[in-house]
């Protein structure tokens, strides 16, 4: 019979016992992640390469989500391009139980997941089923997507990432003009803020606790104010523009400085002057 003496166990112990401490400790301080990751053995019915709705979910709401799924893909190509969002894992839960399963939290109707190795998800519950929501979400993994989880959250003020994920979410402002939507949501805005008597500066959002923080009345005026500026932006700027100010920052420029600059460089008209 083979023996191990104690020095042959302690390299056993750190090859068996560290892999096995670090996948506990990932399973315990990422639960939704892992889920998402492996959505495709937990029951959930795969509808394409990259959609999945829990096995509640009936194939008419499987239709609709397909259909909802690719009307947002329009949406948010008008920004990104064609190659937006479409390749992101897309999950549709059917209570809100599960839905706090696979997103960490129980309010709004969809979240996006980033992590810092790259991998991104969408998480929706029933309330998300309809192209708004899911283009306000693909609009997020988009940026995700290009700048890293790094990247956007040192340098992508949450107004930013917030107000341009509403410029392909029409629950607010319908109108697909963009200055009559910076119009609309300056409406919002002075509807939100009581007539103007309490307001948000951008600074005060710029992180995601600073946006996400108080109670619905503050959240809500957040959103119109990230909106509003995002909007009066892309008016100027034009929706074009967008990749061009991502790709400079992931180049290392400044946020703010590149968003004003480009914003100073909007197009001319025929006549030569500035729209």
């Amino acid at each position: 019979m083979q023996t191990f003496s104690g020095k042959t166990l302690k390299p056993l112990y750190w090859l068996v016992g560290l892999p096995l401490a670090l996948l506990g400790s990932y399973l315990f301080l990422f639960p939704q992640v892992w889920r998402c990751q492996w959505v495709q053995f937990l029951g959930f019915k795969q509808i394409n390469t990259w959609l999945y709705a829990a096995p509640e979910i009936s194939a008419k709401q499987q239709n609709v989500f397909l259909k909802a799924h690719q009307e947002a893909k329009k949406r948010v190509a008008q920004i990104w391009g064609n190659n937006s969002g479409h390749n992101t894992t897309t999950i549709l839960c059917h209570s809100l139980r599960q839905y706090q399963q696979y997103c960490n939290g129980n309010e709004g109707a969809g979240c996006s997941i980033g992590t810092p190795w790259g991998e991104s998800f969408i998480v929706l519950n029933l309330e998300g089923l309809n192209t708004d929501v899911i283009a306000h979400e693909m609009c997020h993994d988009a940026l995700f997507s290009r700048l890293g989880w790094w990247t956007t959250k040192r340098q992508i003020p949450q107004w930013f990432n917030e107000g341009l994920a509403l410029a392909v979410d029409y629950r607010f402002v319908s109108t697909t003009d963009s200055i009559q939507r910076y119009i609309d949501y300056q409406e919002e805005q002075f509807y939100r803020s009581h007539a103007g008597q309490i307001a948000l500066n951008l600074d005060e959002i710029a992180t995601t606790q600073g946006f996400f923080g108080g109670d619905e009345s503050r959240l809500m005026l957040a959103y119109m104010t990230a909106a509003t500026e995002v909007a009066r932006w892309l008016s100027l700027a034009g929706r074009q523009k967008v990749p061009l100010l991502v790709e400079q920052i992931k180049n290392g420029e400044d946020f703010w400085k590149t968003y004003q600059k480009i914003e100073k460089q909007r197009p001319r008209s025929p006549t030569g002057t500035r729209f």
